[in-house]
């Protein structure tokens, strides 16, 4: 339980659904999916990317030091994002602010660039241990900050960036620090890593016909052609799992702040004995308890919305589901995703949901998904519950509030 809530302060994300707030927003409030058929590789598949106009951002950052010039993608998207949102937290550089920014796979690109240089070479390059370490991403946005607080990475698969906030929550309650800087960044989109999750036969293999979605319900073969990731749908008869790169970061700050765009008002994890290597059991215990710890003090009848973590697997979204109806009954809140539309960007996955519950709050509107129908009996935000969980049945739940002196606008 939490001794007093803590204020988000400042979001920032760079993904296919956008780079600023409201771009991201209106992304969010459209029909269409933002995932493109693309080469990667040898083979042709469907993933989510930045824009043109970020990459080209990302591709200034790492010409405009030296010292970048070698750094894999997702320390430059961590870099990047994290100079936005402390500039709109109000954060002065050279300050005392922890950092937590964490990777489900790392530095991907460039680990796969330097083993091929060892197979055919025989060697290894000077820079591919540094530049390839899990810790990298807060270190290099510690120093590109200069922050003089703590530096910790997680690497705990998609619940990376949840589990960060969790840490730093506790560092906040601890005393030790008032500000801390969380998230998670990835750049998965590599043949390797594609074909790990290939392996894995969860991967889409929806046809390249899928056109961005279109308004309506329609029957159930015109809407698998038209969406590559069905997450949320609980009839689709095959895992449709799609890739995404990303970063996205929040700002956390010690009580309730004048300029809180949101509380965290609870926390829960929980990890359960794995009846697979890669999956969590029917009812996904380890999600029940994690969100039964996080609404102690809040009670079931209080959570208006969740956002799932649900990434587009047949056994994935049935099983946190479950979990739901286990905790919830029948009283179920809105229920929604965001992975059908961005797909599943691993360890940034957490913090991209956690900004889509914040942006309900401050828009008050609930954001749906193409396949799951919600009762219509909610009308106001005040409560969003966010799930995030990982290979290893490692899940984080956050419980976010709308800040009490905003109970009574809308944005």
């Amino acid at each position: 339980m939490l001794k007093e809530p803590i204020s988000i302060t400042a979001l920032s994300s760079i993904s296919s659904l956008g780079s600023e707030s409201d771009e991201v927003w209106k992304s969010y409030l459209n029909k269409e999916h933002c995932l493109s058929y693309q080469k990667i590789g040898k083979q042709e598949v469907w993933a989510s990317n930045l824009s043109n106009v970020v990459k080209k951002a990302i591709e200034t950052l790492r010409q405009s030091d030296t010292k970048y010039n070698d750094l894999d993608d997702s320390v430059l998207f961590a870099i990047y994002t994290a100079r936005k949102v402390i500039d709109k937290a109000g954060w002065e550089t050279d300050s005392n602010f922890g950092v937590n920014i964490g990777s489900s796979r790392g530095a991907t690109s460039l680990f796969e660039k330097y083993h091929q240089e060892f197979l055919d070479q025989g060697k290894s390059s000077t820079l591919a241990s540094p530049t390839t370490t899990l810790g990298n991403i807060s270190s290099w946005v510690a120093h590109d900050l200069k922050s003089k607080g703590p530096e910790i990475s997680h690497s705990i698969t998609c619940s990376t960036a949840l589990h960060g906030l969790l840490n730093a929550v506790a560092w906040i309650q601890s005393g030790l620090t008032d500000k801390f800087l969380v998230g998670g960044s990835e750049a998965p989109l590599t043949p390797f890593t594609i074909a790990q999750m290939q392996a894995l036969k969860i991967y889409s293999r929806m046809s390249s016909r899928a056109p961005a979605c279109r308004t309506g319900r329609q029957s159930r073969d015109a809407e698998e052609q038209n969406y590559p990731c069905l997450a949320m749908d609980l009839e689709k008869k095959q895992n449709t799992m799609v890739l995404g790169e990303a970063a996205a970061l929040a700002c956390l700050e010690k009580g309730e702040k004048p300029n809180a765009l949101a509380l965290v008002a609870g926390i829960g994890y929980a990890t359960e004995p794995l009846e697979h290597s890669v999956s969590i059991s029917t009812d996904a215990q380890c999600f029940q308890d994690s969100m039964k710890m996080a609404l102690k003090s809040a009670g079931t009848d209080q959570v208006d919305a969740i956002v799932m973590h649900a990434p587009g697997t047949i056994k994935g979204d049935v099983t946190e589901y479950n979990a739901i109806k286990k905790v919830f009954g029948n009283n179920l809140p809105f229920l929604t995703t965001n992975k059908w539309k961005v797909g599943h960007t691993f360890g940034a996955s957490g913090l991209l949901s956690l900004e889509l519950g914040v942006l309900m709050l401050q828009h008050q509107q609930y954001i749906p998904t193409p396949f799951f129908q919600n009762r219509d009996d909610k009308e106001m935000v005040d409560t969003v519950l966010v799930n995030a969980v990982g290979f290893g049945g490692n899940a984080v739940s956050i419980l976010l509030k709308r800040p009490s002196q905003k109970k009574h606008t809308i944005s």
